[in-house]
């Protein structure tokens, strides 16, 4: 099925997506998480157990969509064939947490040394900046797949090097200062990405003025 955004450009996803051979694995929990799951489906599992256990409020956001062209290849049948994006997407999650709302988006990227700004559009930091105006708790959950390495990056920081992008700099965050600057993941068994640990640090961080 075509999408388009609002201005009529068609849409491309850059998320990673598994290979037909892990897409054949058994999702076995392991210390990668679980096999075959993106990045989007181990957040969701993840977030569904932070529910469970009343520890959190957090939900992919949806998006709004409107249909342009349905075929209908039986009486009792409707295939979708094209839509479009109502509005630009923001990020990828929101929610509660502690009385804090939060707002992140998860990103993938299979480069081993840096995290392209590719992966970012201009709205979507506005987006972090208003919602940090306002007190939110804003951050990007990075993976970089070949070193299955995930990271929580906060909105700041991100901001601050968009910011400083001017043209034939360089177009990507290093890893070493993802390293430096956010902080780390593990997977584990239960929820498979414990990315509320790293927001604890992260407002630890904030209320020590770091």
């Amino acid at each position: 099925m075509a999408f388009h955004y609002p201005n009529g450009q068609p849409y491309t996803n850059n998320e990673t997506k598994p290979t037909k051979k892990q897409a054949q694995q058994p999702k076995a929990t392991t210390l990668f998480g679980k096999r075959g799951m993106t990045l989007e489906e181990e957040l969701n599992d993840s977030n569904q157990y932070y529910r469970l256990h009343a520890t959190a409020v957090v939900y992919k956001k949806p998006t709004p969509i409107q249909i342009v062209k349905v075929d209908y290849p039986a009486r009792s049948q409707a295939l979708i064939k094209e839509a479009y994006f109502k509005q630009a997407s923001t990020t990828d999650y929101n929610g509660i947490y502690q009385g804090r709302y939060v707002d992140f988006e998860a990103k993938e990227t299979k480069n081993k040394t840096a995290f392209p700004f590719r992966n970012f559009h201009q709205h979507q930091i506005e987006h972090f900046r208003a919602c940090l105006n306002q007190g939110g708790v804003c951050f990007v959950i990075m993976k970089f797949v070949p070193l299955q390495r995930l990271f929580l990056y906060p909105a700041t920081e991100l901001i601050s090097r968009w910011d400083a992008q001017v043209d034939g700099a360089r177009k990507s965050i290093p890893l070493s200062d993802v390293i430096d600057n956010g902080i780390e993941i593990k997977y584990q068994l239960n929820p498979i990405i414990p990315y509320l640990d790293a927001v604890d640090q992260l407002l630890k961080r904030s209320n020590k003025g770091v």
